[in-house]
C-alpha cells in the first residue's frame, strides 16, 4: 500500500501542467466541447471501451459539472471535499461516491496527500447488473440509482455514498483496479469490468453504510418490464406483457414512454441487437442466424436496423 501511495503520489502530465502554468482554473476545452460544462466521456473512453480509471489532478478546483457518464469517486488517500446542489460532502479515505450522470457537483482543490482515483463508467455497463441481479438482494437505492442512471427520462440526478473504509474486501478490491490502472494491458478492461462486478456484489452486502439521494418514480414496474425483455427478447410483445402485467396496453405504453424515453419497441431493438453483436462477436453462426436468434426472420430488416444501431453492417461489425 505504502509503495502504491508513493506512485500515484507522483506528478502526472496533467498535474505538471497546472503547477508549471501556475493555472487557476481548469482549461474546460480539454473536458468538454459544448458550451455547457458537462465533461464528455469521449475525451477518455475510446472505441468500445466501457470503464475506465484516472487520477483525479490536484491542486486545481473544478467549477459545477455534469457528465454523460456514471463517475465513481473514490479517496486512497487524504479527503475529497465536493458540492451536490446545495449539499457539501468530505468524502474521507477509503469511502466512494458513485454520481449518476444527470447530477451537477463541483470539487474543491486537492492538496499534496488527497489521492484521488476516478472511474468513469458507461453507463450501459450496468446493463447485467441492473437485470440480472436479485433486486432483493440490490437493495432499493441501488436499484434505483441503477434504473436512474439507465433509463430515467426525467434526468434528475442522483448519488450512492458508501462509507465503506472499514470494510477490507472492498478496499481489497478498490486496490486490484487501481494497480490494473497503473500496469496497462490488453487484458486491463476485461479484469476491471470483473472487479467493478465483484465490488457491487461486496457494496450489496453493506447497504447499511450507504446514504444515498432518494429519486420518486415507478421504478418497481419498470424492473419487471425490463426483466420481461431480457428474458423474452426475441419474442416479446407489448400485448403479452401488458397481460403479465395486469395492465392496460395503452396504459403500460405509457408508463414505458414516460418512465424512460423510449417506446417497447426500442428497448426491444435496443436488446436484440447488443444481443446480435454478443452473438457476432464471439460466435460464428451466418447472419441470417443470428437475425432469427434475436428475433428477425426478415434479413434485409434486420442488416437495416443493426446498421441503424450501430454504424456497420453486420458483416463489417464482426470483421472489425
Amino acid at each position: 500500500m505504502d509503495a502504491l501511495l508513493k506512485k500515484l503520489k507522483k506528478y502526472n502530465d496533467e498535474e505538471k501542467s497546472i503547477i508549471n502554468a501556475s493555472q487557476k482554473d481548469i482549461v474546460k476545452a480539454y473536458y468538454t466541447t459544448q458550451q455547457e460544462f458537462v465533461i464528455e466521456s469521449s475525451k477518455f473512453l475510446k472505441d468500445d471501451n466501457l470503464i475506465i480509471t484516472r487520477k483525479h489532478p490536484r491542486f486545481i478546483k473544478f467549477p459545477m459539472h455534469k457528465h454523460d457518464y456514471i463517475e465513481l469517486n473514490y479517496v486512497f488517500n487524504g479527503q475529497l471535499k465536493q458540492k451536490i446542489g446545495n449539499e457539501e460532502i468530505v468524502l474521507k479515505k477509503g469511502e466512494m461516491l458513485f454520481l449518476n450522470q444527470h447530477i451537477e457537483h463541483s470539487l474543491e482543490k486537492c492538496g499534496e496527500e488527497d489521492i484521488i482515483i476516478n472511474f468513469i463508467i458507461n453507463p450501459s455497463f450496468f446493463d447485467y447488473i441492473f437485470q440480472e441481479l436479485e433486486k432483493e438482494i440490490t437493495g432499493e437505492m441501488i436499484n434505483k440509482f441503477l434504473f436512474q442512471s439507465l433509463f430515467d427520462n426525467n434526468k434528475d440526478g442522483s448519488y450512492l455514498y458508501f462509507k465503506v473504509s472499514s470494510v477490507e474486501s472492498i478496499q481489497k478490491l478498490m486496490e486490484q483496479m487501481i494497480l490494473e490502472m497503473m500496469d496497462k494491458n490488453l487484458l486491463t478492461e476485461i479484469k476491471m469490468k470483473f472487479t467493478m462486478g465483484l465490488l457491487f456484489v461486496e457494496l450489496m452486502k453493506h447497504t447499511h453504510l450507504l446514504e444515498s439521494k432518494e429519486v420518486n418514480y415507478d421504478y418497481r414496474r419498470m424492473n419487471e418490464i425490463i426483466n420481461y425483455i431480457s428474458d423474452f427478447y426475441p419474442s416479446a410483445s407489448l400485448n403479452e406483457l401488458a397481460d403479465k402485467l395486469n395492465m392496460a396496453t395503452y396504459n403500460l405504453s405509457k408508463l414505458i414512454k414516460q418512465s424512460s424515453g423510449k417506446t417497447f419497441k426500442d428497448l426491444v431493438q435496443e436488446k436484440r441487437i447488443d444481443e446480435a453483436k454478443k452473438i457476432l462477436k464471439y460466435k460464428s453462426n451466418s447472419v441470417e442466424e443470428v437475425a432469427n436468434l434475436v428475433g428477425y426472420d426478415n434479413i434485409s430488416y434486420f442488416y437495416r436496423l443493426f446498421k441503424k444501431h450501430t454504424g456497420f453492417t453486420p458483416n463489417r461489425y464482426r470483421n472489425s
